[in-house]
């Protein structure tokens, strides 16, 4: 069957005009009614990726210290506190589990910017990245990482590379939307990538895509 892999970066759980107050059971209702099996979310409110309720996993990004003290102000004025709610990477799986996880560092200034990485069940590397845009070195990187974490199996990066156009050594665009894209190595795109309707929430598109191993097609 092909995998349905979303792209998402969620502004900090906030929305485009501000609505004044937190917003996670809208974005929760959204993330539910789309047809998604692997999601990659950037600029997560760190409290958040447990509540979705899938198996997932996180990496906390930058303005993170006195985190309990943050998450108790962003969830009263969001628009207040803004990025300095803190901030994290998730991955969210619907199919399947989570066999392992990795990180690597990409920048520390002017904000931490980090690679997740995980294994899935047949073999698949995900990565999910927040890049800083100021060049591509960030993303070049993070594409060397999970080709080596990877070894001969089929990868996939996505995310938030804050570009608007890149080339990845050894990997294939699968569509995208802004500064949102997917690459993969070893598989195919079976589809087009859709850019989902979000309505107010973020600043960013939702972007889904549709891939396969190589030489399977549903």
């Amino acid at each position: 069957m092909p995998l349905n892999v979303l792209t998402w970066n969620l502004k900090h759980g906030r929305a485009v005009p501000s609505a004044g107050r937190e917003l996670y059971g809208e974005f929760a209702a959204a993330l539910a009614g789309w047809s998604w099996d692997v999601a990659l979310l950037q600029e997560v409110p760190p409290w958040w990726p447990e509540r979705f309720g899938y198996e997932s996993a996180r990496v906390l990004t930058s303005r993170n210290l006195g985190l309990s003290l943050r998450r108790a102000v962003a969830i009263r004025w969001p628009d207040a506190i803004k990025s300095n709610g803190g901030g994290s990477n998730a991955t969210l799986v619907r199919r399947g589990r989570i066999l392992a996880r990795r990180t690597l560092r990409l920048a520390l200034l002017p904000e931490r910017r980090w690679l997740l990485g995980v294994a899935l069940e047949g073999g698949l590397w995900v990565g999910n990245l927040h890049a800083s845009g100021r060049g591509s070195d960030e993303a070049r990187r993070a594409a060397a990482a999970i080709d080596a974490w990877s070894g001969t199996g089929p990868a996939l990066l996505g995310g938030d590379f804050n570009l608007r156009s890149l080339e990845l050594a050894g990997f294939t665009p699968a569509g995208g939307h802004g500064v949102d894209f997917v690459f993969v190595r070893g598989l195919e795109v079976v589809a087009p990538a859709q850019v989902l309707e979000r309505g107010h929430l973020s600043d960013h598109a939702p972007v889904l895509v549709s891939v396969s191993e190589a030489g399977e097609r549903a």
